[in-house]
């Protein structure tokens, strides 16, 4: 059983980490599900969901059946918080620059920072999928300082050359390339020929 940890913060683009947790429960991957609050409010606002009180109750009810766990991101005492907890990797989608630079600068004040420390200090794949423009020196060199630390810096930056007609094409497409660097096969997108 193949076991991921997916992270979404509050950056623009929550539909990539929507359309990417939709394509590891299809595939019957197991998810562990952590959001934000701000992650919260861009979901409401970019997609009109609604959670009430209880974000983690309520989350369940967008997504299909499925091997799915949901945490608190301010319960740093989860499982996800402890290297013994073996997963396959960890994606954060989208990926603030605020979350990118506690990442890239070993902060852990919350369990999606944390879980992707866990992911550096184990050696596991860590794919962070960051979300602005343009970027400034500071975010570029938070960047480097976690790609030279072998995670995968994966840009959401949908291409053209399969002439996408839609918004979900686009989505799709990266979805399917953030899926490629997990090493999971898909047909997300039609491929350069």
């Amino acid at each position: 059983m193949r076991r991921y940890i997916v992270a979404l913060t509050g950056a623009s683009g929550v539909i990539y980490g929507v359309t990417l947790v939709r394509a590891l429960l299809a595939k019957d991957i197991e998810v562990h599900m952590v959001i934000s609050q701000p992650a919260c409010l861009v979901l409401e606002q970019e997609l009109g969901w609604n959670f009430g009180d209880s974000p983690e109750l309520e989350l369940r009810h967008y997504f299909p059946e499925g091997k799915l766990y949901l945490y608190n991101n301010g319960d740093i005492a989860a499982p996800l918080a402890s290297g013994s907890f073996i997963t396959d990797g960890m994606v954060i989608v989208p990926c603030t620059m605020s979350t990118l630079s506690s990442v890239a600068n070993g902060m852990s004040n919350n369990l999606i920072e944390r879980a992707a420390d866990v992911m550096l200090k184990e050696r596991r794949s860590l794919v962070i999928v960051p979300r602005e423009t343009p970027l400034s020196a500071i975010h570029l060199r938070n960047m480097l300082s976690l790609a030279d630390m072998g995670v995968a810096i994966v840009p959401a930056m949908p291409a053209f050359y399969h002439r996408p007609a839609t918004i979900d094409e686009m989505v799709s497409f990266m979805v399917g390339k953030i899926l490629d660097v997990m090493k999971i096969p898909n047909e997300e997108f039609k491929r350069y020929e």
